[in-house]
């Protein structure tokens, strides 16, 4: 594999993918070949958030969105789960300074009503410390589960056919997307699934319908920037067509 810059320079900046989602697996397994235990793994893992989320902003990429607890995780042994929820805090003690200092806008996809009340306090002080940002959007899916967005939005909109708001007829693609964690966003245009798994896990299943794929074997505590940099170069190889010639 080439240098980080070697890669970096065959980039065309005019043709960056509005919007990056990644599903960050393989932390477990990452772990499991080290015999190590898995929130080991997840402790690595977080590294290369901070890595790729520095990466995505310097080069400049509008929307950035992190699979980091899906709301099948809840399945997961308690300590794992524990684990993770102290290095999202120790994550966010760390790195809010530094993403506010860059212009970083917080969000979060999913229900953080569920968590621990520490892990709960800390990301509504990052969002709140950063909601006026114009930069970079990060989106950290947290609790998130495709299928329930959907559901939620369905819930939404029909109270607001309740209250006189809107109507039946109203309702299409567009408007529906209003009803999504995702407000206001472009969808995906690039999805990238490290650790050899090619399964959408239930993420963004409304949002990917035009998305693009890149599927790579490195384990997620493995995935440096320069992987980031090869899914960019092959999405711009592509020709999108969305449904068309």
């Amino acid at each position: 594999m080439k240098n980080s810059k070697g890669i970096k320079s065959n980039i065309n900046i005019d043709k960056l993918p509005k919007h990056i989602a990644i599903i960050m697996d393989g932390n477990g397994r990452w772990a499991k070949k080290r015999s190590l235990p898995r929130n080991f793994g997840h402790q690595e893992g977080m590294k290369r958030v901070i890595e790729i989320v520095e990466a995505a902003h310097q080069i400049g990429i509008g929307y950035l969105t992190l699979y980091a607890f899906s709301t099948e995780n809840w399945k997961r042994p308690a300590n794992e789960i524990n684990g993770l929820m102290k290095i999202l805090v120790i994550y966010i003690r760390a790195e809010l300074e530094r993403l506010h200092n860059n212009n970083i806008k917080i969000n979060i996809l999913g229900d953080i009503s569920e968590l621990p009340e520490t892990p709960r306090n800390e990301v509504v002080k990052a969002i709140e410390k950063t909601k006026y940002n114009t930069g970079m959007v990060l989106n950290i899916a947290l609790n998130y589960g495709g299928r329930n967005e959907i559901i939620r939005g369905i819930k939404e909109y029909l109270k607001d056919i309740e209250m006189g708001k809107i109507s039946v007829e109203d309702l299409n693609t567009d408007i529906f997307s209003n009803y999504l964690y995702t407000r206001g966003q472009p969808d995906p245009d690039l999805i990238i699934r490290p650790s050899g798994e090619q399964r959408l896990s239930n993420f963004l299943l409304y949002q990917i319908a035009y998305s693009e794929f890149w599927y790579s074997d490195v384990l997620w505590p493995d995935f440096k920037e320069n992987h980031l940099y090869e899914a960019i170069i092959d999405f711009q190889n592509r020709s999108r067509r969305f449904g068309g010639i």
